[in-house]
């Protein structure tokens, strides 16, 4: 048996960028470690869990979604220790390059012709997969077709390339908040989102099971004479170096997930922003072209909606809560024509939008509910933005050296682009599920911006401020958690 050289090529990257998606992928699980069936999440009713901890609805004491996660080892996720921000850079690098050489070796599979060793001619070979399967069973080797391959291995083969590696691409685009924001009905082909992340994770298992299979076949078939096809392309070609350059090529990409690895949890920072070369393109993207348009129904909101954040414990931020927050003035200022001080009264008198949509949390979590206040746009257009003016800093009264510091200190701020902020749905609600703001849920104020992700959505809202750039704030990465905990500064994936 013979194969091109490109597929020899397609193949050792294929296992590459399948080790990093896999590991990465499991990083990313790790702060959700929950599986659900349709669009919520919620509490209890996970079909499969990979925690022992069980938190439910009624709870007496408070508990946020933060609670739920969990720190693997750096041995099974890429990078491990409960680096979500990092792990999912890792991941979307990773699926851009496998869907890269996945393209690329199905254009050279037509283009060549070879995609008749891949792709069945006929539906007899479902029953012929079936006789060699049994034929394995009995320990015996069936015979191969006229390709080179078992009707087994052309079955598989055909299945994993061509359904399996789409499936997953597709179930990927499902769990964007993007993508859904933009085509809500998109993720109800998969039952919703969160189906739609419960088959991605069967997709991975389906991976695995199958490289877990093909290495038996190859080890069954002959070792040497296998590797002499897998890594250089021929079985008459000579074993030992065969067996070499195999063994290089596993040794290197054993190499790449530990350099990976260590490099994020030693210079993550460093990591951060090499992988953000690549990937913040994309969820630019993303959040630029895929505006929301989520027309979801009163009968679609969630029975219980997740909390993510404890609320800030300072004296300042009580006094107005216990006043109902009459005293309680939202500041506008920086790059502005009116610096503003609006009470709530005065951010109702601005105009008033309310939506029903959909919450994506970056932990993989789902809610719908009702929000209703004042279009960011707005706010905006009672200030007057001056020439230059390029993005819009939420301030929260959320002190993080009190509510998180696990994670670091500072006050909690994030930010976004005037043009996201001038879209339909980028609203400062002021209500949820036709009701106040709740301070767990945000009170008074807190941001909505339905085509990102939920950190993006800052809670607790004391300031805003209009600025050029953000470089000089923080840490200089546009938000805390991308300061503290690596996340991308654009949230569409």
């Amino acid at each position: 048996m013979t194969l091109p050289i490109w597929v020899v090529v397609t193949h050792f990257l294929n296992m590459l960028l399948m080790t990093l998606l896999a590991r990465s992928g499991i990083e990313v699980l790790s702060a959700h470690p929950k599986l659900y069936a349709g669009d919520a999440s919620p509490p209890g009713r996970a079909v499969l869990r990979f925690s022992k901890k069980v938190f439910a609805p009624d709870s007496r004491r408070l508990w946020t979604s933060q609670d739920e996660e969990e720190s693997w080892s750096p041995v099974v996720a890429l990078p491990g220790r409960g680096n979500l921000g990092l792990g999912r850079h890792w991941h979307f690098l990773s699926v851009q390059f496998w869907v890269l050489t996945g393209a690329v070796y199905v254009a050279l599979l037509f283009a060549s012709g070879d995609w008749r060793r891949i792709v069945p001619q006929t539906a007899a070979v479902v029953p012929h997969a079936i006789n060699a399967a049994g034929a394995y069973l009995e320990f015996r080797f069936p015979p191969d077709g006229p390709y080179g391959y078992n009707a087994a291995q052309q079955l598989s083969y055909f299945l994993v390339i061509f359904v399996l590696a789409p499936l997953q691409i597709a179930t990927g685009a499902a769990m964007s908040p993007a993508v859904i924001a933009r085509f809500p009905r998109y993720a109800r082909i998969f039952g919703g989102k969160q189906s739609a992340r419960s088959l991605h994770f069967a997709g991975l298992c389906a991976f695995a099971v199958f490289l877990l299979i093909h290495t038996t076949m190859v080890v069954i078939h002959g070792l040497p004479k296998e590797m002499a096809v897998i890594a250089l392309g021929s079985e008459a070609a000579n074993r030992t170096v065969a067996l070499a350059v195999a063994g290089a090529g596993l040794l290197s990409i054993v190499a790449i997930n530990v350099v990976a690895t260590a490099a994020s949890l030693r210079r993550p920072r460093r990591m951060q922003r090499l992988l953000g070369r690549f990937v913040d393109p994309m969820e630019r993207t993303l959040v630029r072209r895929l505006r929301s348009r989520q027309r979801y129904g009163a009968d679609d909101i969630s029975a219980y909606h997740r909390v993510n954040g404890r609320p800030p414990p300072d004296a300042a931020y009580r006094a107005l809560a216990e006043g109902g927050f009459e005293d309680y003035r939202l500041v506008v200022s920086g790059m502005v024509e009116r610096p503003l001080a609006l009470s709530l009264q005065d951010l109702r008198a601005l105009g008033w939008a309310d939506q029903i949509t959909k919450h994506n949390c970056i932990q993989g979590w789902t809610d719908i509910a009702g929000w209703a206040g004042v279009p960011l746009a707005a706010v905006l257009d009672a200030a007057g933005t001056l020439p230059g003016a390029r993005y819009l800093v939420f301030h929260a009264f959320d002190d993080k050296g009190q509510t998180e510091p696990q994670h670091g200190d500072g006050h909690f701020y994030g930010t976004i682009p005037i043009w996201v902020a001038r879209s339909p749905q980028s609203i400062l609600a002021l209500e949820m599920n036709g009701e106040p703001l709740r301070i767990e849920y945000g009170a008074p104020a807190r941001v909505r911006v339905e085509n990102q992700l939920g950190f993006k959505m800052v809670k607790w809202v004391r300031a805003i401020e209009v600025v050029d750039d953000y470089a000089a704030l923080g840490q200089g990465q546009g938000g805390w958690r991308e300061d503290h905990q690596y996340y991308a500064n654009a949230a569409g994936i």
